[in-house]
């Protein structure tokens, strides 16, 4: 399937208005990574055969062609792509329609199958990749360690963490304080602070990101960039997906089992898994994570207790 964007049938005449205007507000209320992932998913409904505006018999075929080929979550978010476009243009929903629904559910009860998550960074592993990258004196090492540590503690996504520009950080005497513009639980651009306290010893954020910055002599601009040949910065940000490969290669440099299914958000789920046994609160790690879900910090977090207050250890221990 080619990578290329189709140009998508166009709006109904009576919302042409919309390509008169200077701004598109409608298009601003979605996020450009949820507006890339719908045009892709209309992409390869088109590219199966199908046609836009679409009927219910059309999609429960569709489904059926790639109910055993595709994750059933990736096939409810394509179902999902396609309902936004027919309700945007004024049409009915054929998502909604009892059959496609009842052939949605039967290929989740079939083929569904548990999520794929990647690795929580425990805290020794951690260690493990800071003390690997602290042989080697390279810009890219140090910028390596920087990243790692900045991402890891302040929790961020891997979005947030290339975003971060030098005018951003605030040092204070208690550490440092990044402001965050705009990020995926803020798409209105009210702002977010992250605050990072200094550490001991080689596990500390905000001495590895001003060595960085020292080293690097960054003192406008993005934080985090691509270094050509070891010696040039680029001005424009690091790629997100580089985050993910930046950390794949350490789990494998420091021998991590199943080390290429670390990705950026092994760092996210590794502070809240390792704050959680630490006893830090569920609101503070809630706050430096800036998650909006108490759901999904929950799962992290119980994945590291499912033997802490376990009524089959209560068994086993106890003589009888």
């Amino acid at each position: 399937m080619t990578s290329k964007l189709l140009k998508l049938p166009l709006l109904k005449k009576q919302n042409n208005i919309l390509s008169l205007l200077p701004i598109n507000y409608i298009q601003a209320a979605t996020s450009e990574n949820t507006r890339k992932a719908y045009r892709y998913d209309i992409q390869h409904f088109i590219f199966w055969g199908g046609l836009l505006p679409t009927t219910p018999d059309i999609l429960v075929r569709y489904l059926h062609e790639y109910a055993d080929k595709l994750n059933s979550r990736t096939l409810k978010r394509r179902l999902t792509a396609i309902s936004r476009w027919h309700i945007y243009q004024g049409f009915s929903d054929p998502t909604q329609n009892p059959i496609v629904k009842k052939t949605m559910i039967g290929i989740k009860n079939i083929h569904g199958k548990p999520r794929d998550k990647a690795p929580a960074i425990q805290l020794e592993q951690l260690e493990l990749m800071i003390n690997h990258l602290n042989l080697d004196n390279s810009l890219i090492a140090i910028r390596n360690n920087a990243l790692l540590q900045l991402g890891f503690f302040g929790a961020f996504r891997r979005s947030e963490l290339v975003s971060i520009r030098y005018e951003d950080l605030s040092f204070v005497p208690e550490g440092i304080e990044i402001l965050i513009p705009r990020s995926k639980t803020d798409q209105a651009g009210e702002g977010q602070i992250c605050a990072i306290p200094y550490g001991f010893g080689k596990l500390c954020p905000v001495n590895a990101i001003k060595s960085w910055c020292e080293k690097a002599n960054i003192s406008s601009g993005y934080v985090f960039r691509a270094i050509i040949k070891n010696k040039v910065l680029e001005e424009k940000p690091l790629n997100p997906q580089s985050v993910s490969l930046i950390i794949k290669e350490l789990a494998k440099d420091t021998h991590l089992p199943n080390a290429e299914k670390y990705s950026g958000h092994s760092l996210r789920r590794g502070f809240a898994t390792v704050a959680s046994k630490k006893k830090a609160s569920f609101v503070s790690i809630m706050r430096q994570g800036r998650w909006k879900h108490e759901g999904t910090v929950l799962s992290y977090i119980e994945e590291t207790q499912r033997f802490e207050d376990n009524a089959a250890t209560t068994i086993l221990t106890v003589p009888t």
